[in-house]
C-alpha cells in the first residue's frame, strides 16, 4: 500500500535510453510549466542544477544531499519537497546512488505569470487571511514534508504530464497547477503554525485555537467550543481554518492525535490500547483503522519496527 504522503513512482528509463548516469533528464513541456524527471545511477558530488523559473522539486526514490542558499547541505528523501526560486543554483550530492539503486526525482518549473495570476486571484477572492497577510509562497520555508493533499496533487500532475494525451492537456494542467500552488501555501502555513503557534497564540485567532487543541488533545472538542475560542461564528471559523490550512478543524485534531500516538508507539512502553486512550481516542477499533489509513500499517506493526 502506498503511504498517502508519498509520491507514486514514474517509469524508469530503459538502460539503452540513458544519455548519462548522473541526472539523466526526461522533459514534458506544457503551456505554463515544464515537468522534468531526473534519474541518477551512480554516486556523484557537486552536481549543479538551475532553472529560470520557480521550481518545485520532489524526491521519488533514493537519497540526495541538497545544498541551497550557501547553507549547510541537508538530506533530501522521498516524502519531501523543496521550493527553489528562479536562477538559484542547486548543488546536489548523490552519496548512495548505484546502478541497481538509483535516485529519482521530479522538478516542476512554473511560469511566473501562472504564479502571479493564481495568487492575485486568491488575494482578490479570499483576502481575509488569518495566518499570513496574503496568499503567496514563503521562499524562506523551502524544505517541506509532503502532506496528503500535496502528494495527491503532485501525483495527479505527474499523470497529466507523463500520460495525458488529449487536446485539453494544457488546460487540465493549468487547473492542476492552480491547485498545486494552493496546496503548497497551505502546507507552508501548517508548518509555520507548528513552529510559531505558542508565540502567536495571544495575537492570532487560529494560532490560539491550535494552542488550545494541543494543550487539551485528550479532551472531546466541538466546533462550538473551538469557534468560541476563535471569536468567530462556527461557519466562518470552519471555512477559514480549512481554507488556510487545507484541513477542517476535526481533520486537524485527528492528525494531531495520530501523530501523538505514533510518538507513544515509538517509545514502546505502552500497549496499543493504552496508547489509544492516551492520544485522545475513545474507541480502539476506530483508532486502529484511522492509524492504518494515515500511516499504511496498524499501530502494532508500526510499534514492532522500533522494538
Amino acid at each position: 500500500m502506498l503511504k498517502p504522503d508519498f509520491i507514486a513512482g514514474v517509469p524508469w528509463r530503459n538502460e539503452r535510453d540513458l544519455k548519462t548516469l548522473v541526472e539523466n533528464r526526461t522533459t514534458y513541456t506544457l503551456h505554463d510549466c515544464e515537468l522534468n524527471i531526473f534519474e541518477t545511477h551512480q554516486e556523484a558530488k557537486d552536481v549543479n542544477l538551475v532553472f529560470g523559473d520557480l521550481v518545485l522539486t520532489t524526491m521519488l526514490k533514493g537519497k540526495k544531499v541538497m545544498h541551497l542558499f550557501d547553507k549547510p547541505g541537508f538530506d533530501y528523501l522521498p516524502g519531501e519537497s523543496v521550493i527553489v526560486p528562479p536562477n538559484e543554483v542547486m548543488k546536489i550530492d548523490f552519496p548512495e546512488a548505484k546502478f541497481d539503486n538509483p535516485t529519482q526525482c521530479i522538478a516542476l518549473s512554473i511560469s511566473q505569470e501562472m504564479i502571479s495570476n493564481t495568487f492575485n486571484l486568491l488575494n482578490e477572492r479570499l483576502p481575509d487571511k488569518e495566518i499570513t497577510k496574503e496568499w503567496g509562497l514563503d521562499l524562506s520555508n523551502f524544505h517541506l514534508i509532503n502532506t496528503q493533499d500535496l502528494s495527491e496533487i503532485i501525483n495527479r500532475f505527474i499523470r497529466i504530464g507523463v500520460k495525458e494525451r488529449s487536446k485539453e492537456k494544457d488546460l487540465i494542467a493549468s487547473f492542476a497547477l492552480k491547485e498545486l500552488l494552493i496546496r503548497l501555501t497551505q502546507t507552508q502555513a501548517r508548518e509555520m503554525l507548528e513552529q510559531t503557534y505558542q508565540s502567536l497564540a495571544s495575537s492570532n485567532r487560529i494560532a490560539h485555537v491550535v494552542d488550545f487543541i494541543k494543550k487539551n488533545i485528550r479532551e472531546n472538542f466541538s466546533l462550538d467550543t473551538l469557534s468560541e475560542k476563535a471569536c468567530m461564528s462556527k461557519a466562518h471559523f470552519s471555512r477559514t481554518f480549512k481554507t488556510e490550512l487545507g484541513l477542517s478543524p476535526m481533520e486537524y485534531i485527528l492528525k494531531e492525535r495520530l501523530n501523538l500516538a505514533r510518538n507513544f508507539l515509538k517509545l514502546g512502553t505502552k500497549q496499543v490500547q493504552e496508547v489509544c486512550f492516551m492520544s485522545g481516542f475513545n474507541n480502539p477499533t476506530y483508532f486502529i483503522r484511522a492509524f492504518k489509513n494515515e500511516f499504511g500499517m496498524t499501530p502494532k506493526v508500526y510499534q514492532s519496527q522500533f522494538h
